[in-house]
């Protein structure tokens, strides 16, 4: 029998960004024709990207000023990680704190340094999740080989990750539950790009155009 939830999104955006040098959520995305820059940005093409959502939640640390306004104009709510230095997973707790805060039992969670998957892929992570029989508490994209995001979790493994020290990361938690995960096989390669330089950004954008 397949599982009702209700899914929220959460997006990862508190970095400093420093390999790339500007902040990666306002890289603009996609690509324009020469001479026309986009309007969009990482940070609210994925916004969008997660409409099937209930709601939005943009984690942000020093850069919350910079990044509030788009997440205000694309419908996304803001929650700032008053450290961010303590890492990348204390801004994953805050997240889905909200999410469970605000009723919901399930998360699309992201990194905000990349372009965002197709809509499709998420409603089909979505939908493997839904199927899956309640051993199963988070579902994971795979591209060849490489295991990415975003990735769906449910009740379990939020509450997992929320009761994990902060010094742990979610690849720790992932691997402490490693028989809860399902890692599904998407034809997005998205799901498995991490940029973090300007010479990455720049051959993105050269295979995107």
């Amino acid at each position: 029998m397949s599982r009702s939830l209700s899914f929220a999104g959460v997006i990862l955006a508190a970095g400093e960004s420093s390999r790339m040098g500007t902040d990666k959520a306002l890289l603009p995305w996609p690509p324009q024709a020469a001479g026309q820059p986009s309007e969009d940005t990482f940070l609210s093409a994925t916004i969008r990207s997660f409409a099937s959502t209930d709601f939005v939640v943009i984690v942000t640390g020093n850069n919350e000023a910079a990044l509030a306004p788009i997440a205000y104009a694309n419908g996304a709510s803001i929650v700032t990680n008053p450290d961010p230095d303590r890492g990348q997973f204390s801004s994953l707790q805050l997240g889905l704190h909200e999410v469970l805060n605000r009723g919901r039992d399930a998360a699309v969670i992201t990194l905000v340094d990349r372009p965002p998957v197709a809509p499709a892929t998420i409603e089909f992570l979505r939908s493997a999740l839904e199927a899956a029989p309640p051993n199963i508490w988070a579902v994971v994209p795979e591209f060849s080989g490489q295991h990415g995001h975003p990735f769906i979790a449910g009740r379990e493994l939020i509450e997992a990750f929320l009761r994990a020290p902060a010094t742990d990361n979610a690849r720790d938690v992932e691997h402490r539950y490693h028989e809860h995960i399902q890692y599904v096989r998407v034809d997005d390669p998205c799901v498995a790009l991490n940029i973090n330089t300007p010479e990455e950004y720049a051959a993105l954008l050269a295979k995107s155009s």
